[in-house]
């Protein structure tokens, strides 16, 4: 059997013939094709405005910028997320303060988020993690209207809390296209958003701070017009190379997902009986995205187990990954903020004894059932 890996994506000849029209058009970098996948998008996912970037990370920091986020701000993040959540709000000039996350659920903890409020919180960024939509609902009820509530919805396409989409619970969020999320461009992300200001600014600033668009100006009746540069901007525009990937794959999403839950549920119920895995919560109701199926290791010395068992599998030929890494203690954070597990509890022990298990649309039944045999056969 060759080697399970952690993630593939699933593409196919659609992808190769968008592409290759895009190619013979000679319209290469932010045009027409991201301007489709943009409205398409914006439409699936119950937004007014979708604006194409080159990463989640960059359409993180544009919402913040465009927001009017910067100098003297505060932005709470969860601290189990990956580093670019945080990383944002230092762009943008603000500073991140690191909050806890549930164990059960992964996912940013509402009464630590008012624990860490100040008078210069200006805003919170809560992280789908995995797929699973954070309490936005809870978040909102809990804190001053005039904080505003950010998605980091990198892993989150087509997922949903009971009827609202990913993307649209929060006053603007961001989604990425890399290679290990269900839909993918290579690199690339969405900034969503219902607030009209926040999208034209965050429109102008994607492209240099440019009044207008490159298309607009190249299809204009005066081509000649330079476009006027009134505000701070940067080059994070997507290619259309990446638009004809993202239309495609968009179609695929929830052919994507629905197969992803399937197997999710045949992970659920053939290592329910393994007393020392926790399985990954469930929404009460809406949809779960899957883009991973995240178990965490419980009882004694789950730490130490869960590294054995992530180096057991590898022996077996079946990749895996820690859940990701709590922000406080990267290197880089340590020295800004010091602080430790003992301040973020529930980061510390997700960071530990969370793992990764092969989950994706290139797997079949044979894969399935090869990594649950393995993890059977550890024992207790």
């Amino acid at each position: 059997m060759s080697r399970i890996q952690i993630s593939t994506p699933s593409m196919g000849e659609e992808e190769w013939e968008s592409v290759r029209e895009t190619i013979e058009s000679g319209w290469l970098t932010q045009g027409p094709k991201v301007a489709q996948f943009e409205k398409t998008f914006a439409a699936r996912h119950g937004v007014s405005h979708a604006l194409a970037t080159t990463s989640c990370t960059t359409a993180l920091h544009l919402m913040l910028a465009a927001a009017g986020i910067g100098e003297g701000d505060e932005v709470i993040v969860p601290s189990f997320t990956w580093v670019s959540t945080a990383n944002a709000v230092i762009y943008a000039g603000a500073t991140p303060i690191l909050a806890d996350v549930d164990p059960m659920n992964y996912n940013i903890s509402v009464e630590d988020v008012v624990r860490k409020l100040t008078g210069k919180t200006k805003a919170v960024i809560a992280v789908h993690l995995f797929g699973l939509c954070a309490d936005i609902p809870g978040l909102r009820e809990a804190l001053p209207d005039h904080i505003m509530i950010f998605e980091d919805a990198a892993c989150a396409a087509g997922a949903s809390l009971g009827t609202t989409s990913a993307g649209s619970l929060g006053d603007a969020a961001a989604f990425s296209f890399h290679p290990r999320k269900s839909i993918t461009t290579g690199e690339g992300g969405m900034l969503t958003t219902n607030n009209s200001d926040l999208a034209i600014k965050a429109a102008k600033m994607r492209n240099h701070g440019a009044e207008i668009s490159e298309e607009e100006r190249h299809n204009g009746a005066q081509p000649y017009i330079l476009p006027e540069f009134n505000v701070l901007g940067y080059n994070y525009r997507m290619t259309d190379l990446q638009g004809a990937l993202g239309l495609v794959q968009l179609a695929k999403l929830d052919h994507f997902i629905s197969e992803r839950n399937t197997w999710a549920q045949f992970y659920e119920t053939t290592i329910i009986d393994i007393d020392w895995i926790q399985l990954p919560k469930r929404p009460d109701s809406g949809t779960h995205s899957w883009q991973s199926f995240v178990i965490r290791i419980i009882g004694s010395d789950a730490g130490a187990r869960r590294n054995k068992l992530m180096i057991h599998m590898e022996e077996n030929g079946i990749a895996t990954r820690p859940g990701t890494h709590a922000i406080h203690s990267l290197g880089y954070y340590q020295q800004q903020l010091q602080l430790t597990d003992a301040d973020l509890p529930g980061s510390a022990i997700c960071r530990d004894t969370t793992m990764a298990i092969p989950l994706h649309n290139k797997m079949i039944e044979q894969d399935y059932l090869h990594v649950v045999e393995i993890l059977k056969s550890v024992g207790n």
